[in-house]
């Protein structure tokens, strides 16, 4: 009798992790909550036919073939010093996330979620995890409006701000598009960017797992535990 193979999920998100990551880096930018929000969240950076989970239960990280350098930036930290993004976060397993604080509605929920699933986190393992926001709308998002904006979400998350052009290249490094804030019809200064979480394991300070703006909360709580360890989820 002929048997179909179990699908192993591990395999299955390395097998997608390359081709996902190769259609997001061409992928374009959808401003937060602007005409292409479907009204579920999504801004479409992910394509819809890319599977990021097994087929059921939530959206899953992908582990990516080729995993990606950290970007060389120095930029502006909230205390308004030179933070070194490579050389500060040398050796921790980190999350780089590129978004605005005047996002009504995909950047607050992805930092939520990740700092819900941090604080339950063994405090020694909360201490090792850097997590990085690094803003897109640099004009408005000054060292001190950026760093009251991340205090409510967790005390501990890192904000940059600083030159856009150079912030915009240190995105595209990995894969991630962002488009110079505008004003809209209404008047509202948009900010459109791609929503990629990207997460760094220290043994080599590279990114391994992508995640997209549908990955829920119970997601980053199943794999925080083994990224903060330095291991794949």
């Amino acid at each position: 009798m002929h048997r179909t193979p179990r699908r192993h999920p591990r395999r299955t998100r390395r097998a997608l992790g390359l081709a996902l990551a190769a259609v997001l880096l061409t992928a374009g930018t959808t401003a937060c909550g602007g005409s292409g929000d479907d009204g579920s969240g999504s801004s479409g950076n992910a394509p819809a036919s890319a599977d990021t989970g097994t087929g059921t239960g939530p959206k899953q990280g992908v582990v990516l073939d080729n995993p990606f350098d950290k970007p060389e930036l120095v930029l502006t930290d909230t205390d308004g010093e030179t933070y070194d993004l490579v050389e500060e976060t040398e050796g921790h397993p980190t999350l780089i996330y590129f978004g605005y604080t005047h996002c009504p509605d995909v950047c607050p929920l992805t930092m939520s979620n990740i700092a819900v699933a941090k604080s339950k986190l063994p405090e020694a393992e909360q201490e090792k995890l850097r997590v990085v926001f690094v803003t897109s709308d640099p004009e408005r998002d000054t060292p001190e409006s950026l760093g009251e904006w991340l205090r409510a979400q967790d005390p501990d998350f890192i904000g940059l701000t600083g030159d856009f052009e150079k912030i915009r290249a240190g995105a595209r490094s990995l894969g991630i598009s962002l488009e110079p804030p505008v004003e809209d019809e209404n008047g509202d200064i948009v900010s459109s960017h791609g929503t990629q979480v990207l997460a760094f394991l220290p043994k080599d300070d590279r990114a391994h797992v992508l995640y997209t703006e549908d990955v829920p909360v119970e997601t980053y709580e199943k794999d925080l535990p083994a990224l903060a360890q330095g291991k794949l989820p």
